[in-house]
């Protein structure tokens, strides 16, 4: 099975339904919760090229994720990141999150780029990324992202702390510490020119 993995634009919007529903399903597989998104939030970020979506070579909707920028730009989060049902189990995870990291690099060169997770297979694919755990003090202090926790149901628990922490992991990527650096696992993250894009495919 062919999946293309491409920077969404004006045409995939038809998925903005889907997309959305996909998302709360898996927050709240998970246990977690996150703010829901809209159909109208998620085709705002395709039109202004801060989104990858996976499709079968049938067009059939395979997977997502999205650039939210906060503190004046300085931090990225690649958020939203899910796979359809019927296509896990296949390695796209990986593949939209090294797509999703890679514009990221192209869009915001000079951003640091972070993560909170609980989730193991999350963590995994960051550390192969380059990111490295980090107190959330490291991470951004823009109190609209934290709003983004308040639908968790561990969020009395990271406001007990003043944000400081909680259940999830932090994890960050500074650019400053991978100048130059070589990662053989994902040579395509490596040497973008700006405005090319790229596909990542799954055979």
């Amino acid at each position: 099975m062919q999946i293309d993995v491409v920077v969404a634009d004006a045409s995939h919007a038809v998925y903005a339904d889907e997309i959305c529903e996909e998302i709360f399903l898996s927050a709240r597989e998970r246990g977690t919760g996150i703010a829901r998104r809209t159909p109208e939030y998620i085709i705002e970020k395709m039109l202004a090229g801060k989104a990858v979506i996976a499709l079968s070579e049938d067009g059939r909707f395979a997977g997502f994720s999205y650039i939210e920028t906060w503190g004046g730009k300085e931090y990225v989060a690649n958020s939203g990141l899910i796979v359809a049902h019927a296509f896990r189990g296949l390695g796209l995870a990986m593949k939209i999150k090294s797509r999703i990291f890679q514009l990221s690099r192209e869009r915001y060169p000079n951003a640091k780029i972070f993560s909170i997770t609980t989730g193991a297979a999350v963590m995994k694919m960051n550390y192969e990324l380059g990111f490295r755990p980090v107190t959330f003090a490291a991470l951004t202090d823009d109190p609209e992202f934290w709003k983004g926790c308040q639908g968790c149901r561990n969020y009395g628990i990271l406001e007990s702390n003043d944000y400081r922490m909680c259940l999830c992991t932090g994890l960050l990527y500074d650019p400053q510490e991978h100048i130059e650096v070589l990662n053989p696992a994902h040579p395509e993250l490596l040497n973008i020119k700006d405005g090319e894009q790229r596909s990542s495919r799954i055979q």
